[in-house]
């Protein structure tokens, strides 16, 4: 009787693990179709960079091409102050976006008062306005100060927009830590900065990597305000983009050249923390 049952089940089996089979290729398939629709323009912009003006406005669009460094090259010779101006600009407005808002999001997760739901909300509402919106009382809020066209000036301005992420995001990671460890802590004599420093930071550090690299991420590609309060000398890469953008026409070929190189760092420092950006974005998801 057994043996007739499991001939009739093998079959039944079988096509199940087929069809599941089946499910999975789909799947799989259409992942890479929804990753290619993500790529494409980027692919477009690194092909774009490697033709001339000429077969970069071709139409019907020029697939098979002989590549050329040539709009590397001319990239290239005003890269560097551009790329200078970024990583002083990036770097420093996340350290004191960090300076700001790491001790904040560690107070409001553990010792959180009337106000500290209401003051999150307002901290994410900032995150809701449109930068046009404000971008003219800040001119002249930043032309008064003498801030126009100065590091310290996009420096400050792209603290202010990374803040409220690097509040939430520390105060999730904290509230997720169990409260009993930092009560065993106070048992143990650990006054509030060796609560933050050897407790509180050693267990959210993985949280704290990616929101240091979401900053980077977010600071590196800010383009509306980095291009109405500067003209030359505090410049990042977005900026420089645009400088292919002149009187004389479009450099379709030049500025995708020039968009590759901006990229590429962040990119490039991206994939080598991919494994701390996932980590610290799961952090507390499971336990």
């Amino acid at each position: 009787m057994s043996s007739i049952q499991e001939a009739t089940l093998r079959p039944a089996d079988q096509s199940k693990k087929t069809v599941a089979m089946i499910k999975g290729s789909l799947l799989t398939a259409l992942t890479y179709l929804v990753l290619l629709l993500f790529l494409f323009p980027l692919i477009w912009m690194v092909m774009a960079g490697f033709k001339t003006e000429a077969q970069a406005f071709a139409t019907p669009p020029i697939f098979f091409f002989s590549p050329t460094l040539e709009n590397f090259h001319r990239a290239l010779e005003t890269y560097g102050p551009f790329l200078k101006n970024s990583i002083l600009i990036v770097g420093g407005s996340t350290l004191l976006a960090f300076i700001l808002g790491v001790p904040a999001g560690f107070a409001m997760a553990l010792y959180p008062g009337a106000r500290t739901k209401g003051t999150l909300l307002w901290m994410l509402s900032t995150k809701m306005m449109p930068p046009v919106g404000v971008i003219v009382p800040l001119f002249l809020i930043f032309r008064d100060a003498k801030l126009l066209d100065t590091h310290l000036g996009l420096i400050l301005m792209f603290t202010t927009i990374n803040l409220p992420l690097v509040v939430w995001m520390v105060h999730s990671y904290i509230s997720e830590i169990p409260f009993g460890i930092f009560e065993a802590a106070k048992v143990d004599g650990a006054s509030m900065l060796q609560e933050f420093f050897q407790v509180a930071m050693p267990l959210a550090l993985p949280g704290i990597a990616s929101t240091a690299l979401l900053c980077v991420i977010f600071a590196w590609n800010e383009v509306f305000f980095a291009l109405n309060l500067t003209s030359s000398d505090a410049s990042p890469l977005s900026v420089y983009i645009s400088s292919f953008k002149t009187s004389e026409g479009l450099f379709w070929a030049q500025m995708s050249a020039a968009a590759t190189l901006t990229i590429a760092p962040v990119m490039i420092f991206g994939w080598f923390a991919q494994k701390q950006l996932i980590r610290g974005l799961t952090f507390g998801a499971v336990k």
